[in-house]
């Protein structure tokens, strides 16, 4: 039982609350029984998990805690990355909500068939707010680094101003669709890039546009739905 604060491992799981450590070690914290239980079905093998009451003082697995008190399990793992691809992926650049990216990943996992790409300035997908919003997807589903350049297929731009919906586009698989940030939207050279813009058709007293995850979640469901032959 771990009683002291100076304990190597909850010294390693205090570091790894920074991107640059993580970044350094290529690993990261996943915090609760649910994503723990997700790693091992995914086979990710932890580098050490502690349980409250069990390895740890409870007290002392809450000061170390990313998320908040109450933790009852933290595990540290081994970053894993996919390989760009898929009928039906989606493109991130310029997200920068850690709740966003991994809201997208658990989405893609849901309604894709390829890993979401991670393009430049999007969010550390393995930080804790992003591991928990993913529930587990992170490791069932590993996000993929890339280019827009370096992804094959039909490339679909989602833009609020765009001038046609999303579901009057006509394209084969594989498709790739591509989202910027909430209030920048896409990147003038994602823009570039693209073969078509599309929007999400929404009512006429709708809000002006949609969380970046919920707009990504409606487009994998509707391209999905089609490319499986249903609509």
């Amino acid at each position: 039982m771990i009683t002291s604060p100076h304990n190597e491992k909850l010294k390693e799981i205090r570091k790894l609350g920074s991107r640059r450590e993580r970044d350094r070690t290529g690993l990261f914290c996943a915090e609760g029984e649910d994503l723990v239980d997700a790693a091992t079905a995914a086979g990710a093998e932890a580098r050490f998990v502690l349980r409250a009451g069990e390895d740890v003082e409870p007290e002392l697995l809450d000061a170390v805690s990313a998320l908040g008190s109450g933790t009852r399990v933290i595990g540290v793992f081994e970053q894993r990355w996919s390989s760009p691809g898929g009928a039906l992926s989606m493109f991130l650049q310029g997200v920068r909500d850690p709740g966003n990216v991994g809201t997208v990943i658990r989405a893609a996992h849901a309604l894709g068939d390829g890993p979401v790409v991670l393009g430049p300035e999007c969010a550390d997908p393995y930080s804790p707010k992003a591991v928990r919003a993913s529930m587990g997807s992170i490791f069932a589903r590993p996000p993929a680094r890339g280019t827009l350049d370096e992804l094959a297929g039909t490339r679909i731009a989602l833009d609020p101003g765009a001038a046609i919906e999303l579901r009057e586009v006509e394209a084969s698989s594989p498709i790739v669709v591509c989202l910027g940030a909430e209030r920048e939207g896409i990147a003038s050279e994602v823009a570039e890039s693209v073969d078509v813009s599309a929007r999400i058709g929404m009512r006429p007293e709708a809000p002006d546009s949609l969380n970046v995850a919920m707009v990504a979640t409606v487009a994998l469901y509707e391209l999905g739905h089609r490319m499986a032959g249903h609509g």
